[in-house]
């Protein structure tokens, strides 16, 4: 089987593939098994639609771990000396929070991800990132799973699209329950994810602590999320 997972606007809008432009949004998304990549071909297969490359590196884009797992080395005044460190999870969208952090700027850009502030020195971070740390790493854990990409909702989500796009029921029925749910799911996880983003912005940029209460309400709505679409998609 070439294809692993499919996604219409409905699940793209989940993944936060959904761009301003739609012009330079597809309509449907295909992901491929890993060891494949996906590109046009001749729509009646005169040339081969099945090809394989053996001089070609295996670096393409897809959601597999072996693929989309990437790096992010960090050195300087303020960063701590761990070596290499397997524990945090974080994508590119951590990056430009982290640096701004460290270097003690701020805009008023609304940030996706959040500050590294585990691998940063105490000294180099504001006291409101010193304060309830337990529950302040719980909430940016937290948000990169309901949030990012191929966290963990993500990743759970897709499984769940694609027994929507391949459901064969009378009237499209199992298709259009699991689409509107999909949709439920998304509302959900935005709001929570937004509240989540408020208060790590106020902590990381405005030196404000986070209020424990609301930390820790959000903190368990995205795990009950997380177990949600944990069990639709069976696993």
């Amino acid at each position: 089987m070439l294809t692993r997972y499919m996604a219409d606007p409905v699940e793209m809008q989940l993944l936060h593939m959904i761009t301003a432009d739609p012009a330079r949004t597809s309509t449907f998304t295909m992901f491929a098994n890993h060891n494949y990549f996906l590109f046009t071909g001749a729509p009646n297969c005169h040339t081969p639609c099945v090809q394989e490359f053996p001089p070609e590196a295996w670096n393409h884009g897809d959601v597999n771990p072996d693929i989309n797992t990437t790096w992010l080395g960090m050195v300087g005044p303020g960063v701590k000396q761990l070596g290499v460190v397997n524990s945090i999870w974080s994508d590119h969208t951590d990056t430009r929070p982290t640096m701004l952090t460290l270097v003690g700027l701020h805009d008023d850009y609304i940030h996706s991800g959040r500050a590294l502030f585990e691998v940063l020195q105490d000294w180099a971070v504001p006291s409101s990132l010193l304060q309830h740390r337990a529950d302040l790493t719980q909430l940016a854990q937290v948000l990169k799973q309901i949030n990012a990409c191929v966290g963990e909702l993500g990743l759970d989500s897709l499984k769940i699209s694609t027994t929507a796009l391949e459901s064969r029921s009378p009237g499209d029925k199992t298709y259009n329950q699991i689409e509107t749910k999909l949709g439920e799911i998304t509302g959900q996880r935005d709001d929570i994810a937004k509240q989540m983003v408020i208060l790590l912005e106020e902590a990381e940029f405005n030196n404000q602590p986070i209020n424990v209460k609301q930390a820790r309400q959000l903190i368990a709505q995205g795990n009950a999320l997380l177990e949600e679409v944990r069990t639709l998609a069976g696993n």
